[in-house]
């Protein structure tokens, strides 16, 4: 499995008839621009997990398909290149409030009023 970054759809209507309509995204890898299927809806800028050779033409519906590299995974936080190993710790402003949620907690979970 691989860790590359999404960079734009790449819009390809003249296919061989296995390809079907299968979403297709450049992905970086590297320094490295490739061409993956897209499984699972990825966005430019999205980090994602690709797989390649059999696993690749699995994941992307079947065997016989042709591709070499397939995403099968959206990261959901992923620190750039230098920046610590967490990138999810919220931050306080100057009203002592923090500015992004308790990772534990969904939308609906609230402190105080009725329950």
């Amino acid at each position: 499995m691989k860790i590359c970054q999404v960079e734009r759809p790449l819009v390809a209507t003249n296919r061989i008839a296995l390809m079907e309509h299968k979403h297709l995204q450049v992905v970086i890898d590297g320094s490295a621009k490739l061409v993956a299927v897209d499984a699972v809806g990825a966005k430019p800028g999205d980090w994602v997990i690709c797989v390649g050779s059999s696993a690749a033409r699995e994941a992307a519906g079947s065997k016989g398909y042709p591709s070499d590299l397939t995403i099968v995974g959206i990261i959901d936080h992923w620190p750039p290149e230098g920046a610590g190993d967490d990138t999810t710790a919220p931050t306080e402003d100057s009203a002592g409030d923090t500015a992004a949620g308790d990772a534990a907690s969904g939308p609906g979970d609230q402190t105080g009023g009725a329950g």
